[in-house]
């Protein structure tokens, strides 16, 4: 069987390598083969896993290989660890990316994936491969598994704060909109680590729709022991949650989320009262205001406009691929994914079964899938 691949995404810093680490080791511990793969250029995902050891990252081996014409090696870049008392070995995988400043974090996403890929990891005799990936950066990089469906779940790890539920609910509307054109990764839900009880991400969650999977308390102890390089779910209060969800995973007792994501006006709404009135706009004249030679009086401002009418590349693309379906599909796709109809309208507007319109749908986010991301 192929592996059960889980995508996990939270703000930096958020706990999300904390979240996957001890989701890795109760996977390990109920006699699952587990491979966590660390999807951040600071390749510190599984720092905790292998005890405070920095793994060597597909970015640095590929290089280094690649200068000696020399193919990489599984060995070169996937470890294992032994943990005492653990039916089952833990591997790890850093994807790496470069130093700050000197090159695209998101191109090394995906150029790691390839590498991976001809290396056959999804052939690999593997339970469930974990996805650790930064969620703040919204390049196409970093959603290479929910564009290329090589995630078939996904989970988002927040706290209670503003910044932290913003980038989860970014990540859901980039999954949805992945989904639209035949993207299949589904959002299982949301967990709430260092949770302080006031609310604020179970408020989100049930505004946008989205499963509380777990919510894991502040604890000094599990962070000195995670500070440690240790597991904290050898703690009860940390550890029984974990196994619940680990669980409830493997059982496939999650129903997926049709979440949307909420947009900004609604979202910002959820901290606190917003105005709707627009803010009082700047003037040319007064940004290019010039003192004139008498001090006194300002020289009039030349004239500073910008061509903001150019459509957007993206949207233009997605129009383009539509164009390519044969009819009915083209006809009923834009119903449903431009136009926003439901199947049960298209059906009575198109005189068609429902079962027809759907068939026809999925037939389109096929061939949509295809010509978005191989064209």
């Amino acid at each position: 069987m192929a592996p059960r691949t889980i995508a996990i995404y939270g703000k930096g810093g958020i706990g999300k390598s904390f979240t996957t680490t001890n989701l890795s080791a109760t996977f390990a511990m109920m006699n699952k083969r587990v491979l966590q793969l660390g999807c951040d250029p600071k390749h510190d995902s599984t720092t905790s896993l292998f005890g405070g050891i920095s793994l060597p990252t597909v970015t640095e081996v590929f290089a280094e290989k690649n200068a000696k014409n020399e193919q990489v090696e599984i060995s070169d870049i996937v470890f294992r660890r032994d943990i005492p008392g653990f039916p089952q070995p833990i591997y790890g995988i850093e994807l790496g990316g470069p130093q700050v400043g000197r090159g695209c974090g998101g191109r090394g996403i995906i150029s790691g994936f390839d590498v991976l890929e001809k290396l056959g990891i999804f052939e690999w005799d593997i339970d469930i491969i974990l996805m650790d990936f930064l969620g703040d950066v919204v390049c196409g990089g970093f959603a290479t598994p929910l564009a290329r469906s090589l995630s078939e779940e996904v989970i988002l790890v927040t706290s209670n704060d503003r910044q932290s539920i913003f980038t989860s609910n970014n990540i859901c509307q980039a999954n949805n909109y992945f989904r639209t054109i035949g993207g299949r990764s589904r959002l299982l839900g949301l967990i709430v680590n260092r949770d302080d009880g006031s609310g604020m991400a179970e408020n989100y969650a049930k505004a946008a729709g989205i499963n509380v999977l777990m919510k894991v308390p502040y604890n000094l102890e599990a962070r000195d022991m995670d500070d440690s390089f240790d597991f904290a779910v050898r703690l009860p209060a940390i550890g029984e949650p974990f196994k619940k969800l680990a669980t409830d995973i493997l059982d496939n007792a999650i129903t997926p989320c049709e979440a949307s994501g909420l947009g900004f006006g609604d979202f910002v709404k959820l901290f606190g009262e917003v105005s709707d009135e627009l803010p009082a706009a700047a003037t040319a004249d007064e940004l290019f205001r010039r003192p004139s030679a008498d001090g006194n009086t300002a020289q009039p401002a030349p004239k500073a406009t910008v061509n903001d009418s150019a459509p957007d590349a993206e949207r233009l693309r997605l129009l383009a691929c539509i164009e390519k379906l044969p009819e009915p599909e083209r006809e009923l796709y834009t119903l449903h994914e431009v136009e926003g109809k439901s199947p049960t309208e298209i059906a009575e507007l198109k005189s068609l079964s429902e079962q027809e319109v759907k068939a026809h749908i999925a037939t389109a986010r096929k061939a949509m899938r295809k010509l978005f991301f191989e064209q």
